[in-house]
């Protein structure tokens, strides 16, 4: 649409006089086809489009106004300091006013601008976008989460019958881009994963719905969606204007994020924002449903960038480009399915020996869940994970406990296909054996990695460490020594020595 052709109300809005502000000019105007924003410097502002596309309908003035309060009120969860009042607009004459006291005959959702610059999409292209962003971003997304509602009718929709209702609906539409940029034998197979999964784990969904799991979540949680604003990230544009987009398992909502690094090549990141977001929120049983929810969100991408092929108004070499875009995303969607070999692997080790730092680089190579015994400990006695422990939490009935814990996390997740790291002490020949055997009741491959580094190393880690989960100090390291008792001859066979004080690549040949 050119300049020439916009709505009155727009072409008005693009001229600098037309706000009781400075602004910076030019005024830029972003399309999408459900909204004009104007940038005009220190604020945005955004408008609905009259459309209705089915999926969303803001075809009249009352269901603009109303979700525009709710764009309002749905993103002061995760960016409250961008988004500001939902503004009237009035018409006097042929001249439209920002508020005004005549009758409003448009809305528009004020924001804070923002450098586009400040964007994950846009730190990740430049190569700013660093592991620690993504570890943080896993903890503000559990924040996030925490603090979504949730009540018998938004759990609803994360029934089976609800659930297949948009995944089906996928395949449907993409149906005819068979032979162009999806196979036939991609289509087929990840349908029929996905059929599968709906039969074979109804108890799971179940369980989503019992835990309080289905919430009113972002539903768009894209690199594109998220900012890094005055040292703070923000998670902002959820969807709402589509309660089925929005009313979603937990995972749904983590799936984006991690689908949309994993389409930028970083594997790494996303496995760092996943792992930090399940030892923030303790669900860890959610990753079951995670492979279905990144398949998902991956076949949605590669279906609008298809929709694109049939549009007449679109260029020939932006088609060329949708097309290979499309077909990577289907691609991405198809490998989601694939049946892949879980593995469990023990670190053993005293305090200090880097047994999470070596855990922590195994899990970026192996794209692996990195379960850390400290985590699951203070989610069974219920205290924040940043908090000191009293003694009451390493008893020897808790430590059983998390023990216990661990390893059923370990054999369910590993039963799924995924690479499991559980990151505990393990000096106790009880705890490796158990261990040992479930894994090869189960057929996975167990693999133990014993951390060792020089006493006065380890000690001087424990008296710098600032910051982690763990509560070990170095008073503690005699009793740890005097405890631990030896690897017997059966399980040399699975144990790999690791000097933690040298470079860790050379020394893990087997695994990565």
């Amino acid at each position: 649409m050119t300049e020439t052709n916009l709505p009155t109300l727009i072409s008005q809005m693009l001229q600098p006089g037309f706000y009781p502000h400075s602004v910076t000019e030019p005024i830029q105007l972003i399309q999408t086809h459900i909204s004009y924003v104007l940038l005009t410097g220190d604020y945005a502002y955004k408008l609905k489009k009259p459309a209705n596309f089915g999926f969303l309908d803001f075809s009249t003035l009352e269901k603009r106004q109303y979700f525009c309060q709710e764009e309002l009120r749905l993103n002061q969860r995760g960016a409250g300091e961008l988004y500001l009042e939902v503004v009237p607009l009035t018409l006097v004459g042929e001249q439209y006013h920002l508020g005004g006291t005549g009758e409003a005959v448009e809305y528009a959702v004020k924001m804070r601008q923002f450098p586009q610059s400040s964007l994950f999409s846009e730190l990740f292209a430049s190569g700013k976008l660093e592991e620690s962003h993504l570890e943080e971003l896993g903890r503000v997304v559990a924040r996030y989460h925490a603090n979504t509602e949730t009540n018998d009718y938004i759990r609803s929709f994360g029934e089976v019958s609800q659930v297949r209702l948009a995944i089906d609906e996928n395949y449907q539409q993409a149906q005819n881009y068979i032979g162009g940029p999806q196979t036939k034998e991609q289509f087929e197979e990840t349908k029929q994963y996905t059929d599968n999964f709906f039969v074979q784990y109804p108890e799971l969904f179940k369980s989503r719905i019992d835990g309080n799991y289905i919430c009113e979540c972002h539903g768009d949680l894209h690199l594109r969606n998220i900012a890094l604003w005055h040292d703070k990230i923000m998670l902002f544009d959820c969807i709402e204007f589509n309660e089925p987009f929005r009313f979603v398992d937990v995972m749904y909502d983590v799936a984006f994020t991690v689908m949309d690094i994993e389409a930028r090549g970083r594997k790494d990141l996303g496995n760092a924002f996943l792992n930090a977001y399940v030892e923030q929120t303790g669900d860890w049983e959610g990753l079951q449903v995670l492979p279905l929810y990144l398949s998902r969100q991956a076949y949605v991408r590669a279906k609008v960038n298809s929709f694109l092929l049939d549009d007449p108004n679109i260029p020939a070499a932006v088609k060329e480009e949708s097309a290979k875009t499309a077909s990577a995303y289907y691609h991405q969607a198809w490998e989601y399915t694939k049946p892949q070999q879980g593995k469990l692997i023990l670190m053993s080790g005293l305090s200090g020996a880097g047994k999470s730092t070596t855990a922590k680089h195994l899990a970026r190579k192996l794209n692996a869940v990195h379960l850390r015994s400290d985590a699951v400990r203070k989610h069974l006695a219920g205290i924040p994970l940043l908090e000191r422990g009293g003694d009451e939490i390493y008893t020897p009935e808790m430590t059983e406990k998390t023990y216990s814990r661990l390893l059923a996390l370990g054999i369910i997740l590993a039963n799924q296909g995924w690479s499991v790291i559980l990151d505990a002490k393990y000096d106790r020949q009880d705890l490796r054996a158990e261990a040992i055997s479930q894994a090869t009741k189960h057929q996975l491959p167990v693999y133990i990695i014993n951390c060792t580094a020089p006493l006065e190393v380890l000690k001087e880690r424990l008296l710098n460490r600032t910051g982690d989960i763990a509560d070990a100090t170095a008073d503690l390291l005699t009793s740890q020594i005097n405890q631990s008792e030896p690897f017997t001859d059966q399980e040399q066979p699975y144990i790999t020595v690791v000097d933690t004080t040298q470079p860790l690549e050379a020394q893990l040949p087997g695994l990565i």
